[in-house]
């Protein structure tokens, strides 16, 4: 593979740049060429290959900038292999796994273009404490799904490494 990989990602409280970084080293040890920026910093995907595309699920979405980047971009990612990870759950229960699954169906199926050689779906973290405006105000209310949740981190470092692993694997066929 001789052009460079582009790892790419949204994030609105840095967990999923977090795990774009850690995908992106991991790509690099296996001798990738790789970039690693924000979406809203690529300009162009004419310089990368292949793409590896990360989002944070917030209340079952992906962030408006993940959309503007897929419309923007659409007939060059439609060309190349894509590999999809996205950040949902922040709880470990098997219902909150199963919800998170779901939401990234129901956001896979809005792109329906889009035909990733890998998707995965990774736990999130939430920690009340750095909530800004208005996703503060949202957790104080009853009604949300943030109500009295504790800070949580479900990232597990070895499955985001052998998530890369196999796309690396995915990539090299």
């Amino acid at each position: 593979m001789n052009d460079p990989l582009l790892v790419t990602y949204a994030s609105k409280y840095g967990a999923t740049q977090e795990v774009a970084e850690a995908i992106a080293m991991a790509l690099s040890e296996r001798g990738l060429n790789v970039n690693l920026l924000p979406v809203r910093q690529v300009r162009s995907l004419g310089e990368y290959g292949p793409v590896v595309l990360g989002a944070p699920l917030y209340i079952g979405r992906w962030p408006g900038e993940v959309g503007q980047f897929l419309a923007r971009f659409q007939p060059e990612l439609a060309r190349r292999q894509v590999a999809v990870f996205t950040l949902g759950p922040t709880q470990a229960g098997d219902k909150d796994w199963q919800g998170a699954r779901d939401q990234l169906d129901q956001e896979l199926a809005r792109y329906p273009w889009l035909k990733p050689v890998k998707v995965e779906l990774l736990g999130g973290k939430y920690d009340p404490a750095r909530l800004r405006f208005p996703d503060s105000l949202l957790a104080k209310l009853p009604a949300s799904p943030l109500y009295q949740l504790p800070p949580s981190d479900q990232r597990d470092w070895t499955a985001i490494r052998a998530w890369a692993d196999d796309v690396y694997a995915g990539l090299a066929t």
